[in-house]
């Protein structure tokens, strides 16, 4: 499995590609959500491929991807760096799990690939990232596309059980759950509106299982924040990379109208909602996904 070493953190990433003779293709690239990975997104990727080469990475903590830097990865990193030394080591050292450090991981992870100007989609926990990889960034980025992602207000008692119920959540995840029948279709009740197979259920809880622990519980705290929820706004209402936000129907996690609130701020977000969906709507009707995401890439298809 190929891994490349992205501030001294061995990072997952595959390529999804189709030949295409003399032609060089754009890349899109894909980002997975809190406690994901970037299994969820082969299919769509897969579907893609005619058009672009298509990046698949699991972020930092979460899928194959590791956690904290080890010490011979610090160094690795530091070794080809081009900052001073000292420098260099504390960055990485000092890593944390705000979103804007994940956003300065895909930077390097383009560096470190030497792509320079990508399309990118990115999913839930993976779209406020991508958000704020756009406003840093934007000379990468040549169209985005986010799906399930809004903006919210702070509300500190709601707030406070969240991280409260998340910490018990990511503190009890014994490996052995994932035996149990019917788990998986529990586990994802909270997530779907229509159904998805089995084996995508089950990878996603086999995912949850394995996240790191300190990167599930730290991006719970970063993600739904007072701070968060205050800068999210301002990063939509500055964009200008062309964005499309999708929105599933009836998703609980990030509800329509957070999304459609989002897209309001900035005229350079188109906003569509899927119907019949929820927090996966490119799994849940894969079909009206890939055309609204390619109706927006402006792709013509047979």
């Amino acid at each position: 499995m190929p891994y490349i070493n992205v501030r001294g953190v061995e990072h997952y990433y595959e390529w999804v590609k189709k030949p295409s003779g003399s032609l060089v293709k754009p890349v899109m690239i894909f980002m997975h959500g809190w406690a994901g990975s970037a299994r969820y997104w082969e299919n769509t990727a897969n579907a893609l491929s005619e058009q672009f080469d298509c990046l698949l990475y699991d972020m930092r903590g979460f899928g194959r991807s590791g956690g904290k830097p080890t010490i011979a990865e610090v160094s690795e990193a530091v070794a080809e760096s081009e900052s001073p030394q000292k420098e260099s080591q504390q960055a990485i050292t000092d890593l944390t799990y705000e979103l804007e450090e994940y956003a300065d991981d895909l930077a390097a992870l383009l560096d470190g690939l030497h792509l320079q100007r990508v399309y990118i989609n990115a999913h839930s926990m993976g779209a406020s990232v991508a958000t704020l990889f756009f406003n840093r960034y934007p000379q990468r980025v040549e169209r985005g596309i986010l799906t399930c992602s809004g903006v919210f207000e702070y509300d500190e008692k709601s707030f406070s059980a969240f991280h409260k119920f998340g910490g018990y959540v990511v503190k009890f995840r014994p490996k052995w759950l994932s035996k149990i029948p019917f788990v998986d279709q529990m586990f994802m009740a909270r997530f779907l509106h229509s159904s998805i197979p089995h084996s995508e259920r089950q990878a996603f809880l086999q995912d949850f299982l394995e996240a790191d622990y300190d990167a599930a519980l730290g991006t719970i705290f970063t993600s739904v924040s007072k701070a968060q929820a205050e800068l999210m706004p301002q990063e939509f209402a500055k964009l200008t990379v062309p964005t499309l936000l999708v929105a599933g129907e009836y998703d609980k996690i990030i509800p329509a109208e957070m999304g459609s609130q989002a897209a309001a701020l900035s005229d350079k977000v188109e906003f569509v909602m899927i119907r019949n969906t929820a927090h996966f709507p490119m799994l849940e009707d894969a079909s009206t996904y890939l055309q609204r995401v390619q109706e927006f890439l402006q792709i013509k298809t047979q």
